[in-house]
């Protein structure tokens, strides 16, 4: 099959957390493509891959990076393809990351979640391509049941829990 969603990253060390996307990604079934390039190391390599990601079949792109954080950024202003990007945690805890990914000009939009959020990310990834399949949108609506589900035993499970001074 071919992919419809990449997942690329500034190098393998940020694989452990962008491993969560590809977790979320082979959960829900949808088919995905991993790299890494870096906007600073490999910037033609980066170009070629963003010119060509809408006719290679790609919808999404997932991009993580830390520290200066560009590689979502050169992504956007070379396709017209949605890109996520998830700041990874490295100095400043992140916060470098995640404003220079949030800070694009306008005309270059980049969506973003939170600091080390690839889950979130796949899962937002997920949402767009929902929108035109009708299976994944239910495969959505499970999961985030499930979610709601794991709350609701949570909770009746702590009102099991017993405290001198405890109300409920």
């Amino acid at each position: 099959m071919k992919p419809i969603v990449s997942i690329i990253m500034g190098s393998t060390s940020d694989l452990p957390v962008m491993e969560k996307a590809a977790k979320f990604l082979d959960e829900m079934g949808i088919f995905f493509e991993m790299n890494a390039f870096s906007a600073h190391r490999t910037p033609q390599e980066v170009e070629a891959f963003a010119r060509s990601a809408e006719e290679r079949g790609l919808k999404v792109i997932i991009a993580g990076a830390g520290m200066a954080a560009a590689l979502p950024g050169v992504v956007a202003a070379s396709t017209t393809l949605p890109v996520i990007g998830v700041p990874i945690k490295g100095m400043l805890d992140g916060l470098d990351a995640m404003l220079s990914i949030v800070q694009m000009p306008p005309g270059i939009p980049v969506a973003t979640v939170g600091v080390n959020g690839a889950q979130n990310a796949a899962i937002l990834a997920a949402e767009m391509l929902a929108l035109s399949d009708p299976d994944l949108a239910k495969r959505l609506r499970d999961y985030k049941e499930g979610l709601k589900q794991k709350i609701v035993k949570a909770n009746e499970e702590l009102r099991e829990v017993k405290y001198s001074c405890k109300t409920n």
